[in-house]
């Protein structure tokens, strides 16, 4: 499985091998936003390719970003234990997380609050607009919360990555855990349907859906190690995702028909992607680059 003809690619150079874009979204502003996560920076990205880079002092180990409910950037230090925000013009607020949680996944709240994953200590924290900050403790030990999304359903739904379930937080931090069949499936990235959450199985290299019931379906890649680590809702009822031990980007249907797309640098480390508003696909790739997956005009 390859590129199709219906698809062209085109990469943009950001910074040298070792900055590592890790995550992208696409911001308020209509550019493309990017944790540069061994650089301590945030890029921004035109869509004509116009790259910006503004400093997060004392920034360790960045994250995951999202274009958040006030139209700001928030973004997780996992190393630096922070979350922080950034205006459109690159202006820094860092919230400190007590502890050594490292935070990770995060998203905006139906309640208007960001909420985010801390790896380290088992918790799902909630950052109000105001600054108050509240973490909620879950019922595992060492399962290592990653990606976090809110669902059709309003609640926050999140992957455990060594419990090997998603988990279920309702906004007064009711927590349900639902076990995957797969062994050792170790889920990671995550993304909300219009009617279930979907999310990768890095290990046991498969594609997830799980109804709001709980009630999973698991999509086997064609190439069991592809490693798929992240996924994003296309415009189409499509998902896509990223295989960093492939090298590639797979398209998938709600029925679990998969398409994939070889990048055309080699071992470029396809980490986080997201979705243009013109249908476009962008890819962080942690070899200095973003490519875009664009479909071609009829």
């Amino acid at each position: 499985m390859t590129r199709t003809p219906s698809f062209t690619f085109h990469e943009y150079p950001i910074c040298d091998d070792g900055c590592g874009p890790y995550d992208i979204a696409m911001g308020a502003d209509g550019a493309l936003w990017l944790t540069l996560i061994h650089h301590g920076q945030i890029g921004r990205l035109t869509p004509t390719g116009h790259i910006t880079r503004f400093s997060v002092e004392g920034a360790k180990g960045l994250s995951r970003i999202i274009s958040g409910p006030d139209g700001a950037l928030w973004f997780t230090e996992f190393k630096s234990h922070r979350v922080g925000r950034m205006t459109l013009d690159g202006r820094v607020s860092s919230f400190p997380i007590p502890g050594e949680g490292g935070p990770y996944g995060i998203t905006g709240g139906p309640d208007g609050a960001l909420w985010f994953t801390l790896l380290n200590n088992d918790r799902i924290g909630r950052l109000a607009p105001d600054g108050e900050l509240r973490e909620y403790p879950l019922p595992t030990q060492g399962g290592y919360p990653s990606a976090i999304v809110t669902g059709p359903d309003g609640a926050l739904w999140f992957t455990l990555n060594q419990t090997n379930a998603l988990g279920r937080m309702t906004l007064d931090g009711t927590v349900t855990l639902f076990p995957l069949p797969t062994p050792s499936a170790a889920p990671v990235g995550a993304t909300a349907g219009p009617d279930a959450i979907w999310f990768v199985e890095i290990i046991a290299g498969q594609i997830g859906r799980m109804a709001m019931d709980g009630t999973v379906t698991e999509f086997p890649l064609p190439h069991r190690d592809a490693k798929p680590h992240a996924i994003v809702a296309g415009m189409d009822g499509t998902f896509w995702f990223t295989e960093w031990g492939g090298n590639r980007v797979g398209r998938i249907t709600g029925t679990g028909a998969i398409q994939l797309y070889d990048l055309p640098t080699p071992a470029s480390e396809p980490h986080g992607l997201t979705l243009g508003p013109d249908g476009a696909i962008w890819i962080a790739l942690e070899k200095g680059r973003v490519a875009r997956l664009e479909p071609l005009r009829q």
